[in-house]
């Protein structure tokens, strides 16, 4: 089939809705369908298109950078969306993450009579509460507009198919993320690297992801304090220079990605994800699949991929303490934290992104095969 990937953002962006979107495109060509994916263009004097799928034609629009957050862009408004859906004679418009771009592919779907799938990726709320205070209602406004034009809704957990349907979303199913559980291993624990991040021994615990007021890393400031821990932060952002002077001790490697960030994963000995606002949490399931045990707040995504008791700790969201005292459980228990981590390899093992992209080409059909049956009657 021929499916038109329409996504606020794509590599060489480094985020969950650009990985999924790039996955999605990957595994579309590999089994024998036509993706076309339209993405926001980089920025100039960027790595250009590294990372885009060989054999998967992009289709750049002109972009800014987001006001206070220029690792974020937002694409203009163009005919170039309606042009693409035309010109690759859709079948079905899969749409990563709408906000911007997306409520444009999805106006354009609509008047061309195209199907359309919505994958709901940011909780886009929770961050107007973060970033300005306000405006959590007319996210949701924006939000259920955009996704109530959709013939279906994948959801990545079942907390944010709940958020989606308490706010009147219908025609919600569940997909989750896959994982690469071949890149992301224990086999990719390195001792070099431990010793260069902890000299003295000591116990690593690691965040990875974005540096921003939204993903709470400041809650880290509590775990630094534990005496024979190390705190590692993989990743940069806006927060990053507030972070180094709040996080006494730590370790800053800035971004890393491939076979290096799965080696920083693997040589962690407990990782910790402090943001509330998580409606999957990727990061979450790459530290399992590297067989880290993980303390995570216990809200969004990481309620459907962390087991409590049994592949990791579940806190209280915004609790510094909480997370601290989670920390020095696991720190205080080899046999807890080797338990915990193969538990959590085993878990998502199965999770691949083959297996995750044939389900969402099983949702693709669904909705064509009642677009069909509509059509008849």
């Amino acid at each position: 089939m021929r499916v038109v990937i329409v996504t606020e953002s794509y590599p060489p962006d480094v985020n969950g809705v650009a990985h999924c979107a790039h996955q999605t495109a990957r595994h579309l060509a590999e089994r024998g369908h036509d993706p076309l994916v339209v993405a926001p263009a980089a920025a100039p004097g960027g790595p250009g298109r590294t990372g885009e799928c060989p054999g998967v034609r992009t289709v750049r629009i002109p972009s800014l950078p987001l006001p206070g957050y220029p690792q974020v862009r937002v694409a203009l408004p163009s005919r170039r969306v309606a042009a693409a859906l035309t010109a690759h004679r859709a079948d079905l418009v899969h749409l990563a993450g709408p906000f911007v771009l997306g409520a444009r592919g999805m106006a354009a779907a609509a008047r061309l009579g195209i199907p359309a799938i919505a994958v709901y990726q940011t909780d886009l709320a929770g961050y107007a509460r973060t970033y300005v205070g306000t405006g959590e209602a007319a996210a949701w406004r924006r939000l259920r507009a955009v996704y109530s034009a959709a013939d279906r809704t994948l959801a990545p957990s079942g907390a944010a198919a709940r958020d989606l349907r308490a706010h009147g979303v219908p025609r919600v199913r569940l997909w989750p993320r896959g994982v690469d559980t071949v890149r992301f291993h224990p086999a990719h624990r390195d001792g070099a690297l431990r010793r260069a991040l902890a000299p003295h021994g000591e116990l690593i615990v690691g965040y990875v992801g974005r540096l921003a007021p939204e993903k709470r890393v400041g809650l880290l400031s509590e775990v630094c304090r534990l005496a024979g821990v190390r705190v590692v932060v993989v990743g940069d952002g806006p927060s990053g220079p507030h972070l180094a002077g709040a996080l006494p001790g730590a370790v800053f490697t800035g971004p890393r990605t491939g076979p290096e960030l799965a080696r920083y994963f693997a040589s962690l000995d407990v990782f910790v994800h402090t943001g509330p606002f998580e409606t999957f949490c990727q990061t979450v399931q790459e530290a399992m699949a590297s067989g880290v045990p993980v303390v995570a707040p216990a809200a969004g995504g990481p309620l459907d991929l962390v087991a409590h008791g049994r592949t990791g700790l579940l806190v209280p969201p915004d609790d510094a303490a909480a997370l601290r005292d989670a920390v020095r459980a696991l720190a205080a228990s080899p046999a807890r934290r080797a338990a915990y981590g193969a538990a959590g390899r085993a878990a998502v093992e199965g999770r691949t992104w083959t297996a995750v992209g044939d389900r969402l080409i099983g949702h693709y059909e669904d909705v064509l095969a009642a677009r069909r049956t509509a059509v008849a009657a």
